[in-house]
């Protein structure tokens, strides 16, 4: 058994499908994408995060729009995907983030929250969240500590934040957004939250802030150029990629961040133009498994990568 095998064995994981190679990727300026294994099956609300080197694709609606307990399991190196332990709860529009070297998944149709234990290959439940975050929130990870903000509670668009310490578990309420919203995405920076797009106000899908932990404080920033809900984002080379997403059509953009110059830039586009996606990280490689090919409803299997190229 190779070093792979033997990881995906030690996390309890059953392989269920090999793509074998990725295919050649599609260049452009400032990046290039690449087509790898498709899903084992169409998800799109999906939560993702990066343990051990593998990517945990959470839950999301299948292709008749119902809520799962799925966890697939992608392997870079091998382009494979697996499966691990089902969630404890079906789940559409989640979380899903990575601290003190544990994979936690929380939001989406309730308040409650998980981590996961891969030695046992199973989940246990945490302290819940003061809010449900439903409706995809943005999520980011500083000092270990794992932020989340927006998304929506009980009939209504939040802009109330929170964070998760997993020493303590316990989470613990931020000041709120400037501009509440859902469907959002978001990242760190230089130890600061940044959150991009969404709806559910006007300025929701064009909206981009910034959370200063020691302040506790949200600055407003440079608008997104191409206004936008249902994205991903992920975070390279202290730039925040912005991709996909809906309304009032399916997009295809890709857009970065410069908090520096507080200034975007366009990428090449996605090759699947889609929404309901997450985003996840390693090295310069954006992954983007899932997501919908339609406004609504409409999940798919495509798995793309997006290689973030020198500057």
């Amino acid at each position: 058994m190779n070093l792979i095998g033997a990881l995906c064995a030690a996390l309890g994981l059953a392989a269920i499908a090999c793509g074998g190679s990725p295919a050649s990727p599609t260049t452009g300026t400032g990046g290039s994408w690449q087509m790898l294994a498709s899903m084992p099956a169409a998800r799109q609300e999906i939560a993702t995060a990066v343990l051990n080197g593998l990517i945990f694709v959470i839950g999301g609606f299948d292709s008749t729009g119902q809520s799962t307990d799925s966890v697939f399991v992608y392997n870079p190196p091998s382009n494979t995907w697996s499966t691990a332990a089902s969630l404890p709860i079906a789940n559409n529009h989640g979380a899903a983030a990575v601290a003190s070297g544990r994979l936690f998944a929380f939001g989406g149709v309730s308040n409650r929250a998980f981590v996961y234990n891969p030695a046992g290959n199973s989940w246990s439940e945490v302290a819940s969240m003061n809010f449900e975050h439903g409706n995809t929130a943005a999520v980011a990870v500083i000092n270990n500590r794992i932020y989340v903000a927006g998304g929506t509670g009980p009939g209504a668009t939040q802009r109330e934040g929170e964070v998760y310490d997993p020493t303590t578990n316990t989470w613990t309420p931020l000041a709120p957004m400037n501009v509440g919203r859902n469907h959002c995405a978001g990242g760190a920076i230089g130890g600061q939250f940044y959150v991009a797009g969404g709806r559910g106000f006007a300025d929701s899908e064009v909206a981009l802030e910034v959370y200063d932990p020691a302040a506790n404080r949200w600055t407003n920033r440079a608008p997104l150029p191409t206004g936008r809900s249902g994205i991903a984002a992920g975070v390279v080379r202290n730039r925040l990629y912005v991709f996909g997403g809906e309304i009032p059509a399916l997009h295809n953009e890709v857009e970065s961040y410069d908090p520096v110059s507080n200034t975007w830039q366009q990428h090449p586009p996605m090759p699947t133009p889609k929404h309901g996606i997450w985003a996840s990280v390693i090295g310069n490689t954006i992954y983007l498994p899932g997501g919908a090919t339609a406004q609504g409803l409409g999940a798919t299997t495509s798995h793309e990568s997006f290689i973030v190229g020198a500057r």
